[in-house]
């Protein structure tokens, strides 16, 4: 129980960190850059973490040679995976730039289960489970898609859809975007056997995050020649606009902790339907500086179904 308590808390908190990210995003006039201090934000709290319970922040050397070398590419995926979303919006627009990449993690989950993939604990996919897979995604349908299809057809007859309409090769994005998600459940898988091997998930969670705040870093200093930090953001905004990455790195440190026990598929639905009641949060409130968008029947909708779906793949 206490495991899929942390699984709903941290999904729950995941649209907290997109919204808080996205005004940082606005303030620095660069996406790569508000990931990069978002990244390096969730550094700074882990290494904080990792002094406060003695751990070290080095490795030992021969802990690079005695295991696989994918076990450090928990970071790497997770920049591609942050990357690619920024890169698939302007190419399918909101609705499609959410479901692909959940699509591709639930499927990418249930396979890394069904084959034991990255040192993974076997979960064999039975029929029940991969129906309750399907009532994931029909799920996620009713909470993300519909209402907001019905949003924006009464706002310029669906302006979304002419958008998207005259992107060229659209199936290829629509499938680069199921990579993309797929890549997010290996990341998940990645990161806790790293935990696992390292005796520590917060150094699990660490290493991951290092790793993405140096690739980030060289991506800025490519695409900007250099760093320029806008003086002026501090001043002119909340405080809480740096505080993204803590999010972040909670959400990871809850992952790398959650996999050894409940498995990759298991906790990569269990935080996505988190991730849906957190996000219906934060669009009822307003929260973080985002758009209010009062729950609707069809939202509650979901939520139930995914519920439904959730139980079957624990269960079964």
């Amino acid at each position: 129980m206490l495991a899929i308590t942390i699984a709903i808390a941290i999904g729950i908190a995941l649209p907290m960190e997109t919204a808080i990210n996205s005004r940082l995003q606005g303030t620095l006039k660069s996406p790569y850059f508000a990931s990069l201090m978002s990244f390096f934000m969730g550094t700074v709290l882990l290494t904080a973490l990792l002094l406060a319970t003695g751990r070290s922040l080095l490795i030992p050397g021969t802990f690079f040679t005695s295991h696989p070398w994918w076990i450090w590419l928990g970071g790497v995926l997770a920049v591609v995976y942050l990357t690619g979303n920024i890169l698939l919006f302007p190419k399918l627009g909101g609705i499609q730039t959410v479901l692909m990449p959940i699509l591709g993690e639930i499927l990418m989950g249930l396979l890394i289960d069904n084959f034991g993939w990255f040192a993974s604990t076997q979960h064999s996919i039975t029929w029940l489970r991969a129906f309750g897979a399907i009532l994931m995604i029909v799920g996620i349908v009713f909470a993300v898609v519909l209402p907001e299809r019905a949003r924006k057809n009464t706002f310029q007859g669906s302006a979304e859809a002419t958008e998207t309409h005259r992107v060229p090769h659209r199936g290829f994005w629509q499938l680069l975007g199921i990579l993309f998600g797929a890549f997010a459940a290996g990341q998940t898988a990645i990161n806790g056997h790293l935990g696992h091997l390292l005796k520590s998930p917060i150094q699990g969670a660490y290493v991951s995050f290092l790793v993405g705040t140096l690739i980030l870093l060289i991506v800025v200093l490519i695409q900007n020649h250099g760093l320029r930090f806008p003086v002026g953001a501090i001043s002119h905004n909340p405080w809480w606009i740096w505080f993204g990455g803590f999010i972040g790195a909670l959400f990871v440190l809850g992952n790398v902790y959650l996999v050894p026990i409940i498995g990759t598929g298991l906790t990569v639905v269990i935080v996505l339907f988190g991730q849906i009641i957190g996000g219906l949060i934060v669009d009822q409130f307003g929260w973080f500086g985002a758009k209010r968008n009062p729950i609707v029947p069809l939202k509650i909708i979901g939520l139930l179904i995914m519920i439904v779906g959730v139980l079957l793949i624990k269960l079964f």
